[in-house]
């Protein structure tokens, strides 16, 4: 299961966070991801896109100057979670023709309802790119 969903950028700088579980109060939440961030900027790109951090797992990857970072179960699948985050990408890249940070940041109501549509409750809900993008041109047609 999903535990939690981070977007950062390379300095550090939190732009999406979503949590399926409940969140840790604010002070252990920010030392929490000032912790993975500094655990996952410092690996070298031969290493793999795998940390196990405290009692879970973290799977991330890197696009352009953004991290999507996951946060999972130590038992749940690296690889699934590492084509999770791609298809994110490509829903994103596909929404924003051709997305970046400032999208992300100006949008990010958006943001967080392409990725509702897409996991729910910590579980991947749809997986089709077409259904979610017209779930989306649905949703800005009732604005």
């Amino acid at each position: 299961m999903i535990r939690f969903f981070l977007l950062q950028n390379r300095q550090g700088k939190t732009r999406l966070t979503k949590w399926y579980l409940t969140p840790p109060d604010e002070a252990d939440r920010i030392k929490m991801e000032s912790d993975i961030h500094r655990a996952i900027i410092a690996r070298d790109k031969k290493h793999t896109n795998f940390v196990e951090y405290e009692n879970f797992k973290i799977i991330y990857r890197r696009y352009a100057g953004l991290y999507f970072i996951f946060g999972v179960d130590v038992t749940d699948n690296e690889l699934l979670l590492m084509e999770t985050i791609h298809l994110f990408v490509e829903l994103l890249d596909q929404y924003f023709s051709n997305v970046c940070e400032l999208d992300i940041v100006f949008h990010f109501n958006k943001v967080y309802t392409i990725l509702d549509e897409y996991i729910l409750a910590g579980e991947v809900q749809e997986t089709s790119k077409r259904v979610i993008l017209d779930r989306m041109r649905e949703l800005e047609k009732l604005e």
